[in-house]
Formats: structure tokens, C-alpha cells, sequence
């Protein structure tokens, strides 16, 4: 494989997809070496098999707002690849959306089940309709015709949705219901369910909560410890608030979060109460985070990251792709920071992966350190399948265990001749080998 004419071949093919593109020239790079030690999956085009998604559903969903109007949203299904289990992945509701992210994500989505150890595949699904803004009356009637849609492509060993940005609690239990109706069955289609109906203890926590493991083990490697570590989390969402309440369990102290308006920078840390008002206010009351700095009388950054502007030791962006780049990087770096964890799918430009690898400091890919959701989802369809609920605290222990397990394949196959764990490297060949090995026994598909 010529990872470079492979990313030219796909440019050409898919012009106007620079997301997509990116989440794959960033995997090529780095497992062009491994690849290329095994000449039969040169032979079998498996490269390029891997790339290119097996099945792609869109469709329009036609919903009617509170006051009678009607309105059009485009909705999407990408199924990428089923070599090592049934398809998994979120399904993203914001006005943002489009093919290329939701392509790039289900391309991430495949390495990063790979590397849970679980059975799953991966994929990627979502409307560029957007909650905010709209009745729970509203949001409802749009979930109900998504699903109308798509259940037919869905089901508990075909492919297994669940939430991502703009799509909680609220959101699977509509789109779970109109699937119940349409396929008249009451199985484990969706993950991220409620408790009262098939969900997992800690399923809401998973994503934060693994990431912060994931951290822990890599803090380990150079005898480091948490307590009382600044951290600056980007995002309010649930991934960015059970990120600060597990560091405030540990000591840490949580310097900054934000939302889409802005961010807030908290130097002596965010207290237990404030994480508080927070989840309330995005939660219950669908605020913004600058209500927070209102209320608080903290710094806020309107339309702004808080990369820039934080002095922090640990770097935790949870709101989205392409977040932080070289600039901010380089500010973060010139700014104190040790480590950055991924809460976010790819939240990090090549820019600045660049920098932070040049730096040699602690960098932890979304595809690894945020896993820990995925890994519950499929923990919850586990239990589905068994008609059983297990414990918080055994969900929490197996969740930590399998963040354990992907920084050892990450320490595995990354680490470098001088020492330095490279874990943008570990993550990708750990993961591009199961599903490789997995597809070359299954046949051309």
C-alpha cells in the first residue's frame, strides 16, 4: 500500500468530504508500515475495502413543528463495517451534520469497537435537525419519523444504535419506542436506554468516566498521579460533566468547561455544587454556559475554546471535531499541559496532533481514550441479550478493565525506539489488525 496515492485515489472520488478524508489519512499514515509486512492484504484490496463504507442509507424526514408547519431534515445511516460484530455507533442530531462526519465517524467508530475487545462493528447514523430550541412534543414527532425510516436497517444483531451529540436519554427512548412499534418486538436495538426499560447502570457516565481510566494508566507510565492536577475540559454535555465529576472524585481540579456559545475559566477549580448547577442547567433547563459565569462571577470567553486562555496540566476536549488546533496546541504546550485525553471524536486537527507528538507529551486519540461508551453500550447489549441487570459497580469495574486493556494494545504496538508511547499509532494498528484479520477470513464481502 502507497498510503499517499490511496489518499489521493479517495479525494478524487469524494471531493467535498475533507472530514472523512482526514479521519482516514490520519489511520493510513500510521499503519502503512504494518500493512505492508503483509502482502495478502494487498492482494485482496483490503485497504481500500476498509475505507469505503459497505452500505450508506439517507433519507428525508418530514416532521411537523407545535404550530402545524411542516419541516424537511436530511437523515443518514452509515454502515461501515461488520467484520467483528453486528454494526454500533451513535446517531448525531445538530445542524452540522452531513455525509463526510458522519463517514469519518463510522470510520473512527470500527477501530475503536476493535479495540474494546468486544463483538461489535462499526457505524454511524444521524439528521442535521437540531434539539435546541425545540418542544419535547417537537422532538418526538422528528424522532418518530427518523426511526419510521430506519427500522428496517436496524435491529439487536444488525446494527445497534444509541445517542451521541444531540441525541440523550430523551432522544433514544422516542426513537426506541417507534422502533418497538414498527418491528413489534421489545429487543436490544438501542443502547443508552433508560434504566426502567433494558438500559445500564453507568451507561450516561461511561464515555466521561472511561476517558478519565484511560488517562489514569497513561499518567502511570511517567509515576504521575491526578490529585490536584488542573484540567481543562471543553463542552458541557454529558461526556464533559461525568469527565469532571469523576477527576472531582479523584482530587483533581476541573479549570474550564464550555458550550457553543463560549467558554468559562475557573482557576481554583470547579466545585462540586457548580458541576452541579451546570448539569442542571444543561439538562433540565437547556441553558448556556454563559449563565454559568453569571451566576458565578467567573471569566467568560464568548465564542471562544478555552484552549488559550487556561493554564492547565491536562487537556480534556469533549465537545467536538476539530476543536483544538496548532495554535491552540502550541498554547497548550507553552501553557503547562502534560497530557491531553479525547473525549471527543477527533477533536484534535493533524496540526495539532503534530505539535503534541513533537513535544513527546502524554496524547491519547478519541478512538482510545473515549472508548469507555461504546464499551458500556456493549455491556447494555449484553445484558439485553441476557434479560439481566447487573450492578453499578460491576459495570464500572468491567468498564475500567477494558480501558486497562486498549492502553495495553496502545502501549503494545506504539511504543517507540526512545521510550515514548506514540498512542495515535498503538490506537490504529491495534485496532486496523483485529478487523483486518477478521475480514481476510470472512472473504471478499
Amino acid at each position: 500500500m502507497n498510503a499517499v496515492a490511496v489518499i489521493d485515489e479517495l479525494k478524487r472520488r469524494f471531493p467535498n468530504e475533507p472530514e472523512y478524508i482526514q479521519a482516514v489519512e490520519e489511520v493510513l499514515t500510521t499503519i502503512e508500515d504494518v500493512y505492508n509486512e503483509n502482502p495478502e492484504f494487498d492482494r485482496y484490496n483490503l485497504i481500500e475495502r476498509l475505507c469505503i463504507p459497505d452500505r450508506i442509507f439517507a433519507f428525508r424526514v418530514s416532521w411537523v413543528d407545535d404550530k402545524g408547519k411542516v419541516h424537511n431534515n436530511m437523515g443518514y445511516r452509515v454502515q461501515h463495517n461488520n467484520a467483528i460484530g453486528p454494526y454500533k455507533g451513535g446517531i448525531r442530531f445538530h445542524s452540522s451534520v452531513n455525509l463526510s462526519i458522519l463517514k469519518f465517524l463510522a470510520f473512527e467508530q470500527t477501530f475503536k469497537n476493535s479495540l474494546t475487545t468486544l463483538a461489535m462493528g462499526g457505524a454511524k447514523g444521524g439528521s442535521d435537525f437540531s434539539p435546541r430550541g425545540k418542544s419535547d412534543m417537537e422532538v418526538m414527532r422528528f424522532c418518530q419519523a427518523f426511526i419510521q425510516e430506519l427500522w428496517r436497517q436496524i435491529g439487536p444483531d444488525t446494527d445497534v444504535p444509541a445517542g451521541d451529540i444531540g441525541v440523550g436519554g430523551r432522544e433514544v427512548g422516542y426513537m426506541f419506542g417507534e422502533y418497538k412499534k414498527m418491528a413489534r418486538e421489545f429487543t436490544g436495538t438501542f443502547t443508552g436506554k433508560g434504566i426502567e426499560f433494558g438500559g445500564s447502570l453507568i451507561r450516561p457516565e461511561a464515555t466521561g468516566y472511561g476517558n478519565v481510566y484511560f488517562l489514569l494508566e497513561m499518567l502511570k507510565t511517567r509515576g504521575l498521579d491526578i490529585e490536584g492536577k488542573r484540567v481543562a475540559i471543553s463542552g458541557s454535555g454529558n461526556v464533559a460533566t461525568y469527565t469532571a465529576q469523576k477527576l472531582l472524585q479523584l482530587g483533581a481540579k476541573v479549570v474550564s468547561m464550555s458550550d457553543s456559545d463560549g467558554s468559562i475559566y475557573v482557576p481554583d477549580g470547579i466545585t462540586q455544587e457548580q458541576l452541579d448547577y451546570i448539569f442542571k442547567l444543561k439538562n433540565i433547563y437547556r441553558g448556556r454556559i454563559r449563565e454559568f459565569a453569571e451566576e458565578y462571577g467567573c471569566q467568560y470567553f464568548e465564542g471562544e475554546r478555552p484552549w488559550h486562555h487556561v493554564a492547565c496540566d491536562i487537556a480534556m476536549p469533549s465537545a467536538t471535531q476539530n476543536e483544538i488546533d496548532g495554535d491552540d496546541a502550541r498554547a497548550l504546550i507553552a501553557n503547562g499541559c502534560i497530557a491531553v485525553s479525547e473525549g471527543a471524536n477527533m477533536p484534535s486537527t493533524p496540526d495539532a496532533i503534530r505539535e503534541f507528538l513533537k513535544a513527546q507529551i502524554l496524547y491519547a486519540p478519541g478512538k482510545a481514550a473515549n472508548a469507555g461508551g461504546v464499551s458500556v453500550s456493549g455491556l447494555e447489549m449484553a445484558q439485553n441479550s441476557q434479560k439481566l441487570s447487573w450492578s453499578a459497580e460491576e459495570v464500572d469495574n468491567k468498564l475500567k478493565s477494558i480501558m486497562s486493556e486498549i492502553h495495553k494494545q496502545c502501549v503494545k504496538y506504539g511504543t517507540e525506539k526512545d521510550g515514548y508511547i506514540n498512542y495515535v499509532r498503538g490506537a490504529n494498528v491495534a485496532g486496523f489488525m483485529k478487523v483486518a484479520r477478521a475480514m481476510m477470513a470472512q472473504g471478499i464481502l
